[in-house]
């Protein structure tokens, strides 16, 4: 899977919340600041990764996601377990612990979820 730049990732999760879309609702679904002729480009240019389809109507074009947010999420996931924390998940959760940016109640939760698989 390619890896999206930020503004790619920005237009694909508006993407996968509205599923499918004309580019001016993608626009709308964005954070202010956002000109249609730039999102459209960066539309075509993940239609051309493989990441979005269009289905045409006339002269417009309504987009729709290909890949899915689970399997982008999950390829996203194992990329930067491999490239920040040496591919082990354990120092990844042990990072977000030391940053506090998750308490002791989440790891127990994920514990639960662990261990009833």
């Amino acid at each position: 899977m390619e890896k999206l730049t930020n503004k790619e990732e920005e237009v694909m999760h508006a993407l996968w919340n509205l599923e499918r879309a004309f580019v001016k609702e993608v626009v709308a679904a964005l954070p202010d600041g956002n000109h249609y002729n730039t999102v459209s480009t960066i539309i075509r240019n993940l239609e051309d990764k493989g990441y979005v389809a269009h289905q045409a109507f006339g002269k417009t074009h309504q987009y729709f996601p290909v890949v899915k947010l689970q399997d982008y999420r999950k390829s996203f996931m194992h990329t930067a377990s491999q490239k920040y924390f040496n591919s082990s998940y354990k120092n990844m959760v042990s990072f977000f612990a030391k940053e506090e940016k998750i308490s002791a109640a989440e790891l127990r939760e994920i514990l639960e979820i662990i261990e009833k698989k």
